[in-house]
């Protein structure tokens, strides 16, 4: 048996342990949580024996085989060194650090030391998300990527983790470099990672604080974010995060030389995109039919997935871990490539690079014009 231990007993927690408590040959042994009243309660939900406030301890009186790390995300790094030095792979819930170089860092040791690890973007790994990546491999696109569009939304409200975040000055969020950005967009960002080949491509960002969140008083939290992100090869992308935009999309389109496809995520349906026009007015009815068709066709494959019981929510973050188990138990390729994780960091720390010398500069005294 695979045994796994979850450090950080929260609330996405909670959904990791209903996830590997689905996949055959694994159970978890022990959860490890500062607060001691958060780890108790987390091992009486999910019948766990084992429940630790000291990492170290748990790694060495049960030895797990893999540690998922689902704290806040400033302790991910130090975490993820301490479980990777005492031997056991390891999973990073979004984002995987807070710098570039800590998931170089990261991605390093494991490979030196013959381990394995992974970071928790399970939205790559929805039903949806895996028919695109199908039929992308199937040469729908043409040649290669042109242009990709990523839209992620997130509504702020006066009631949860955000109105949490909005009321306390004090919060965890607003320590990160991205704040409120550096905990979401990681999603939207590694859609348009993976399909990019540039280590370090050029992204320029603009980021600002909405009327809304500006009339009531907050001057840290940027939640509204436009991102355009390019490599030497010609594929471009744009990336946008609002709060405030409705519909509140998370989706993902890619354009290729020869067609396109176009994801929706909350809705679980692809569109392929017709590249080579009809003649005359067959485009103004040929098309409308068949996404029509399209349409129908994602409807029948979700009902399908609902009828087998595997339409769940987080079916995503089910397929993720199960593959990484399997990675590891089977010797087989991690299923995030390493150099895509490495991707959405870089791209994410040149976003708050940007937006943090945006903010300096505004924040800069205005020089009087010298008199002559």
């Amino acid at each position: 048996m695979l045994k796994v231990a979850i450090v950080g007993c929260g609330k996405i927690a909670d959904s990791h342990a209903w996830q590997i408590r689905r996949i055959p040959g694994c159970g978890i042994v022990a959860a490890c949580d500062r607060e001691a009243m958060m780890a108790a309660q987390f091992c009486e939900r999910f019948d766990v024996r084992a429940q630790y406030t000291d990492v170290e301890t748990m790694i060495r009186e049960t030895a797990p085989d893999v540690v998922h790390i689902t704290t806040p995300p400033e302790s991910h790094y130090p975490l993820a060194v301490q479980c990777l030095e005492a031997g056991c792979h390891v999973y990073v819930e979004k984002p995987f650090t807070l710098h570039y170089i800590e998931t170089e860092r990261l991605i390093e040791l494991a490979t030196k030391l013959g381990l394995k690890i992974t970071a928790g973007h399970d939205d790559q790994f929805s039903h949806v998300a895996r028919r695109m990546r199908k039929a992308i491999a199937s040469g729908y696109l043409g040649d290669r990527p042109v242009h990709m569009e990523s839209y992620y939304c997130y509504e702020l409200s006066n009631t949860g983790y955000s109105g949490a975040m909005l009321g306390d000055k004090k919060h965890w969020v607003r320590r990160l470099p991205g704040k409120l950005l550096h905990n979401i967009i990681s999603h939207g960002i590694a859609r348009i990672a993976e399909h990019m080949t540039s280590a370090n491509p050029t992204v320029i960002a603009h980021g600002f604080i909405s009327p809304v969140l500006k009339n009531l008083g907050e001057d840290e939290i940027i939640d509204e974010l436009r991102v355009i992100i390019a490599e030497e090869s010609g594929t471009t992308a744009y990336f946008t995060f609002s709060s405030k935009m409705r519909p509140g999309l998370h989706s993902f389109t890619i354009y290729g030389d020869e067609g396109g496809l176009a994801l929706d995520q909350d809705q679980e349906i692809l569109i392929r995109l017709r590249g080579k026009r009809h003649k005359s007015y067959a485009e103004k009815f040929v098309p409308p039919v068949s996404f029509a068709r399209q349409h129908i066709s994602n409807l029948r494959t979700n009902m399908g997935l609902f009828l087998k019981r595997d339409f769940q929510m987080k079916a995503g973050m089910h397929y993720l871990i199960s593959s990484f188990y399997r990675a590891i138990q089977m010797s087989e390729p991690v299923p995030i490539p390493y150099q895509e994780i490495l991707r959405t960091s870089r791209i994410m720390e040149s976003v708050f690079d940007q937006l943090r010398a945006q903010a300096e500069q505004r924040q800069a005294p205005v020089q009087e014009p010298a008199h002559v």
